[in-house]
């Protein structure tokens, strides 16, 4: 589950306790920062909140900038190449610590392409380094965020040419976009990297809206991908009753 978006009415450095309580196993965040360079100490405070609540961390965004204000990160980002690359080494360094592999790398709202791709390049072989891939995500709700399709994340990592950086699979994102979820699971199975859920409209959990995310869910399964869900969605109530829906799911 996403930390950043559910049990937030909890401190930051709660919510891994409390994910694990709900009997969950293995969570995710945004970069959990306020700065691409936060003080030792408040980054050795994170990982110790993992590690004592006994989870795992199995997916971890990139410093992305004034999330609230509406920035979407720095891949694109002229003149933040140096946040973005601290960023990114801070996350491997967390990730080796936690076990995590998987690195979200929001393009961010500005469209310097080249830059785009010279900055995923430098975080691809970063990643590397710790056998971790990046996911690239589509998403709603930005205008001036210029990956809304799953085509439109494959055209940049056709071109960017990296084994280790592949679709973030948002069924949330994609399905308000307008695109076609099955065809992604049906074609492009290999090339997803990890899958998300939140349902539409409203952005809460599965069975609130009706994008039918149990049934992609299944079909997930059925066309082999064995990699993790992480639930994104701001809950409907208090997060630890919005996990009724998972019965239905297993």
């Amino acid at each position: 589950m996403n930390l950043s978006l559910l049990f937030t009415e909890l401190p930051l450095l709660e919510r891994a306790a409390a994910a694990r309580a709900a009997g969950f196993t293995a969570v995710e965040f945004w970069w959990p920062f306020d700065t691409a360079t936060p003080a030792d100490a408040e980054v050795d405070g994170f990982v110790r909140a993992i590690d004592e609540a006994g989870v795992r961390l199995v997916s971890l965004n990139f410093f992305a900038g004034d999330m609230a204000a509406g920035d979407r990160g720095l891949v694109s980002w002229p003149g933040r190449e140096r946040e973005f690359a601290d960023s990114v080494r801070l996350a491997v360094e967390i990730g080796r610590r936690l076990g995590c592999r998987t690195f979200n790398a929001l393009y961010g709202n500005e469209g310097a392409h080249e830059l785009a791709l010279s900055n995923l390049d430098f975080a691809a072989a970063e990643a590397g380094r710790i056998g971790a891939r990046l996911v690239l995500e589509p998403l709603s709700g930005a205008e001036r965020y210029p990956l809304k399709t799953a085509a439109d994340a494959f055209a940049v990592l056709d071109t960017l040419g990296r084994e280790n950086v592949q679709l973030l699979f948002d069924l949330y994102h994609l399905g308000v976009n307008g695109d076609d979820l099955g065809a992604v699971i049906d074609e492009h199975l290999d090339r997803v990297g990890h899958v998300q859920v939140a349902d539409a409209p409203g952005r809460h959990q599965p069975g609130t809206g009706s994008l039918g995310i149990e049934a992609y869910l299944a079909r997930l399964a059925k066309a082999g991908y064995e990699g993790w869900v992480g639930l994104e969605y701001v809950p409907l109530g208090p997060s630890a009753e919005s996990f009724d829906w998972l019965e239905g799911a297993r």
